[in-house]
């Protein structure tokens, strides 16, 4: 066999990763608040970029000056007021007052500063008082050992405890408390004596956890149903005194922002991105104008590249709704019975029948669906939730939702004296055409957080 060399031209297709499709990705994997983010920092670095402004602004700006010239100065001016230098008020007017737009809820340390400032104690009391309330959790719990406290605070023994005392017995009741035990006793204090409900409190509340009722029952040869009377009693009760008010971390929470929109008009659904979640940016005319009129080639060069890489920009953001739009579309598309009739309706849906619908690659739709949310007349989801498992019946595939639905609605309506057992749960969802076995009802009654048939049963 003769080896030899020769040329050869082979036409191929590759992807190439430029830094445009780069971008173009990323800004495709963001959400609302990311992108508004990004957005906010490329107008601060690139001067060529700026948000457009809508319509609406435009309109109010119009309203205004014809506002200004409908007032009537020399009326105005006649009920000017030299002597406090303010213009005539109408009386008759209601003031707007600023307070009732903010909304403010004190956090528990200053509710119970708050009780303490109005008590007539001894300044080292006071200071003690203080102290062990700034050590106390957001549930109102204080973990640290009064041996410490005593050691950190230069306090002796007896002085903790009488500050523990004068701190426990403020409201709400079950604050200053070790564990779970002795919160629940301190609010018993105030309340009519049930000694039960004490003595399980204090010697069966492991039992009480399991709802073993016939042990408690049996161990203190009290009636089952006087038992039942006492839990019911205590857990009236709160083990978490501390959750009423607002958490002090939390004042930084940040809010969900839909992506898009899907409204029920004139009979139909339609989709719309929502304008905040990703704002329309225009190029600047100024520096537009410049590039073309300005002599330094140092700056040409300059706003040049930046006007390129604005119109990138600009483009992404717009290819980035286009995509959202089209993805939701699609699922509306699919998921239409579950805007009619509810979760029940939800049908098993892949990013793949997403992807084959709109022409688009999974790992596109996949980022498309990834951290974005969408307003409907049923509330807001994230779009990953209409992506659910088909699980196998007799009528069909029904998704794993749905099933999760009906296995709510069943142990809804039961007997709570004779509560459904898993197996139960799975005849009566194969009598309604959903074949699953019992594993499968557990496991989605364990996702759903709702507790054995063990721990649901009552003894009335």
């Amino acid at each position: 066999m003769k080896l030899g060399y020769n040329l050869t031209l082979k036409q191929t297709q590759t992807l190439s990763m430029t830094p445009e499709l780069q971008q173009a990705i990323m800004l495709l994997q963001l959400n609302s608040l990311e992108l508004n983010e990004y957005i906010r920092d490329e107008i601060e670095k690139n001067p060529l970029l700026e948000i457009e402004k809508s319509k609406e602004d435009k309109e109010d700006i119009e309203k205004t000056r014809e506002n200004e010239e409908d007032i009537d100065w020399k009326e105005y001016i006649e009920k000017y007021d030299d002597i406090s230098y303010k213009p005539q008020t109408d009386k008759n007017k209601e003031a707007v007052k600023y307070e009732n737009f903010v909304t403010y809820t004190k956090s528990l340390r200053e509710h119970l500063l708050e009780q303490l400032g109005l008590l007539d104690l001894e300044k080292k009391l006071k200071y003690v008082c203080e102290y062990i309330i700034q050590n106390l959790d957001k549930n109102g719990y204080l973990k640290i050992k009064l041996e410490e406290l005593s050691l950190l605070s230069n306090v002796n023994d007896e002085m903790i405890e009488k500050s523990l005392k004068t701190v426990q017995s403020l409201e709400p009741k079950g604050v200053g408390a070790s564990d779970l035990k002795e919160c629940l006793l301190l609010q018993l204090e105030d309340k009519e004596k049930n000694n039960l409900a004490v003595e399980i409190i204090e010697n069966h509340l492991e039992d009480l956890g399991l709802n073993k009722l016939n042990k408690i029952s049996k161990k203190l040869k009290v009636d089952i149903n006087k038992v039942q009377q006492s839990i019911d009693y205590i857990k009236t009760l709160e083990p978490k005194p501390g959750r009423a008010f607002s958490d002090e971390s939390l004042e930084n929470l940040a809010y969900i922002t839909p992506d898009a929109n899907i409204e029920y008009i004139d009979g139909e659904y339609k989709v719309s991105v929502n304008e905040s979640s990703g704002p329309r940016l225009n190029i600047n005319k100024f520096y537009k104008n410049l590039i073309s009129k300005s002599s330094d080639e140092s700056a040409k060069t300059f706003l040049t590249e930046k006007l390129n890489s604005a119109s990138w920009i600009i483009k992404s953001i717009e290819q980035r709704r286009n995509t959202i739009k089209r993805v939701v579309e699609a699922i509306l598309e699919y998921q239409k019975d579950f805007f009619e009739n509810g979760e029940k309706a939800l049908k098993p849906l892949t990013l793949k029948m997403i992807a084959e619908d709109i022409d688009m690659h999974e790992s596109t739709v996949s980022r498309t669906t990834n951290g974005k949310y969408v307003q409907t007349p049923r509330g807001v989801f994230e779009l990953k939730y209409f992506f659910t498992v088909g699980v196998n019946t007799i009528s069909g595939d029904v998704s794993s939702t749905s099933i999760k639905s009906m296995i709510e609605d069943i142990i809804e309506g039961e007997d709570l004296n004779k509560p459904y057992s898993d197996q139960k749960i799975s005849d009566i969802l194969k009598e309604k055409g959903c074949s699953i076995s019992r594993r499968t009802v557990a496991k989605y009654r364990d996702e759903l957080e709702i507790p054995s048939s063990t721990m649901r049963k009552r003894f009335d």
